[in-house]
């Protein structure tokens, strides 16, 4: 018996076209809100934004087959996907209209095997340090009882976006 799963995403161009014209945390609680079109990624691996504050945003996510590496667990590449979307949206969530961010590196550290018995896990992110140029951040993956799963960290570059 096979297993399959189907899922749906909105046209990104729409969030896309939006960065920048509001400040980072505006922008994300747009999407939060549902008013802005998510991630595809966030369908494709099965995440959702549930929290976001200037320097931190919070996304979580339920853990299923379709996320295994042959040894039964969790596959790493999914780890390192919510974190690296959590550190990149709390340094977003600290930026001013007419500003972008990009990740320079995302250096992960696996603590904890995670499979379908974790049940929701959620990734933390939080900005540690931002300046003009670039910005630190961390992000941890806890379970439902805050035991740290994995933990990240991110630099991410800033820079100005070009006029609309």
């Amino acid at each position: 018996m096979g297993r399959t799963r189907t899922y749906e995403w909105e046209d990104p161009g729409r969030t896309a076209a939006a960065v920048g014209q509001a400040s980072g945390l505006d922008f994300l609680r747009e999407i939060q809100a549902g008013t802005l079109p998510a991630a595809p990624v966030g369908a494709t691996v099965g995440f959702t934004l549930d929290e976001v504050e200037k320097g931190r945003a919070v996304f979580s996510f339920v853990p299923g087959e379709e996320h295994y590496n042959p040894i039964g667990s969790v596959h790493g590449g999914v780890f390192a996907t919510l974190l690296d979307s959590a550190a990149g949206c709390a340094v977003q969530s600290m930026l001013p209209p007419g500003t972008g961010y990009t990740s320079l590196d995302l250096t992960v550290k696996f603590l904890r095997r995670i499979t379908v018995d974790t049940g929701r896990v959620r990734a933390v992110g939080t900005v540690i340090s931002a300046g003009r140029q670039t910005a630190l951040a961390q992000a941890q993956l806890v379970d439902a009882t805050d035991h740290v799963l994995a933990h990240a960290t991110s630099t991410c570059m800033i820079f100005p976006l070009p006029a609309a």
